[in-house]
């Protein structure tokens, strides 16, 4: 009797705390149950596109070509624009990037609405084969050609050998210019043979090799000459010395001073 007397204290003793636990638990759920379903009502709030949709472009950089519209157009092209939770940045970039004139592109999402682009355009070096452009890295671009309005020269090669042609420009324009020369176009044809004009319309054909020592052959002649440098039409300087020096027949040469 004693025995079960004392089991029956036992279970009354322990009743209120297992009471205590239950009604703390019961609580704890009810709390994790409510911060679950607000943290789903916000969720749910935040990528809803009618509360925060995407509806504001600031459009910064040193921009010369590239127009808001053009950065708009670009967007539209994307199947839609989510909300500022759920629109992905890398999309955003990639669809200004494809604008012709966009050398890089810079996105950021501003609260609660907005979309802040910064831009950096490709920097002109030259036409590139009549209908593109080259960047001052000698990159290909397809911007525009009817907004540039400033001079520059005229580049011609084969696909993929852009850079290499810029290089010998930027190499040897300089000194062409200290003849009070410039080189208006420089080519180089499929069976790699350069070719220059000059600003004075004198078209110098070099071949592959020794394009300095060819070089220099020219300015050496071009120096002893004088005046009948106006005569000049075209210089062969595919020579391992010398050079074939093609005249202005007399009669063209008339009339381009009567013209003038």
């Amino acid at each position: 009797m004693i025995q079960q007397a004392l089991s029956r204290g036992s279970r009354l003793s322990h009743s209120p705390l297992v009471k205590r636990h239950a009604v703390g638990g019961c609580f704890l759920l009810v709390v994790l149950l409510l911060i679950g379903f607000l943290m789903y009502s916000t969720v749910s709030w935040m990528w809803d596109e009618q509360r925060l949709p995407l509806s504001k472009i600031v459009l910064q950089g040193d921009l010369k070509y590239v127009t808001p519209l053009d950065v708009q157009k670009a967007f539209a092209q994307l199947d839609h624009i989510g909300t500022f939770m759920s629109q992905d940045i890398n999309s955003l970039q990639a669809s200004v990037e494809s604008i012709p004139w966009v050398a890089h592109a810079s996105i950021r999402k501003q609260w609660p609405d907005t979309i802040k682009v910064f831009l950096t355009e490709h920097h002109i070096a030259s036409f590139w084969n009549g209908n593109a452009l080259l960047d001052t890295e000698g990159n290909v671009f397809h911007g525009d050609i009817s907004l540039v309005k400033e001079e520059y020269v005229k580049l011609y090669g084969p696909e993929g050998s852009a850079p290499d042609v810029l290089k010998v420009w930027r190499k040897y324009n300089p000194q062409f210019q200290q003849l009070g020369l410039t080189i208006s176009s420089l080519l180089l044809n499929e069976r790699r043979a350069w070719q220059i004009i000059l600003d004075n319309g004198i078209r110098l054909e070099l071949g592959k090799e020794s394009l300095d020592e060819r070089i220099e052959r020219f300015f050496l002649l071009y120096k002893k000459l004088g005046d009948d440098v106006e005569r000049i039409s075209y210089i062969d300087l595919r020579y391992d010395t010398g050079a074939a020096v093609g005249w202005i027949p007399q009669q063209e040469l008339t009339q381009e001073k009567t013209d003038d």
